[in-house]
């Protein structure tokens, strides 16, 4: 009997490990998803940006419009970051003055973060720049105005802006991140000091394996005692 006892308590012992092992396995990997690196185009939503619905070769802003563009890796429109600068017409264009037959767009331009980034590439300084363009002028026109050169897939898609980056367009990569704009300061600032990212195991799961582990102990512990 204390024998069997014993062998008993191994294989118990046995079985919590085995469950704490598959637990990790399951709990701790980084959770990645397909996304998509492209410049995602958005429209001044009062105060806070919102993702465009049209194109940018399509959208006719009025005078006084302002308009984002912001390069990051996202799963899809819900998931977009937005451009990191607010959208304010009158910190971007106030010391343009009007004209008759033209229109200023205010343009914020934001090429995203390191970790979005191409591979050998490193995304230039977001910037804002006022474009005064004929009144008939789209988005697309305007940008051309103050960011050369963009560049264009054989569907229109704008790939690249002021040469950044230089190739690709709109692939498919491993998301890196959130892709939100809460992310965004993190994703800064491990990319420049190689701190540890957030795709680290979380700690529930570790946690419960801790538990486990220690009442496969005790279980041992008691097994040995009936032995005695």
């Amino acid at each position: 009997m204390r024998r069997a006892a014993g062998t008993g308590g191994a294989r118990a012992l046995g079985a919590v490990l085995a469950l704490a092992a598959a637990l990790t396995l399951f709990g701790a990997g980084p959770a990645q998803a397909a996304g998509y690196r492209y410049w995602s185009f958005w429209l001044d939503g009062k105060e806070s940006w919102t993702y465009a619905t049209v194109g940018p070769a399509t959208h006719r802003p009025a005078d006084g419009s302002v308009a984002g563009f912001r390069f990051a890796v996202s799963e899809n429109s819900a998931d977009s970051a937005r451009p990191r600068t607010a959208p304010d017409f009158a910190a971007i264009c106030g010391s343009t003055p009007a004209e008759p037959g033209a229109k200023r767009i205010a343009l914020v331009i934001d090429p995203g973060t390191r970790v979005d980034a191409p591979n050998g590439e490193t995304p230039p300084e977001r910037r804002s720049a006022c474009a005064r363009v004929p009144e008939s002028a789209t988005t697309a026109e305007a940008l051309a105005a103050v960011a050369k050169p963009l560049r264009y897939n054989t569907q229109a898609l704008l790939c690249g802006i002021s040469g950044y980056p230089r190739t690709g367009c709109g692939e498919q990569v491993a998301a890196t991140g959130s892709g939100k704009t809460s992310a965004d300061t993190t994703a800064d600032s491990q990319a420049t000091s190689g701190a540890a990212s957030d795709d680290g195991p979380a700690l529930g799961p570790l946690v419960g394996v801790g538990a486990i582990v220690t009442l496969g102990a005790a279980a041992l512990w008691q097994s040995r005692r009936r032995r005695r």
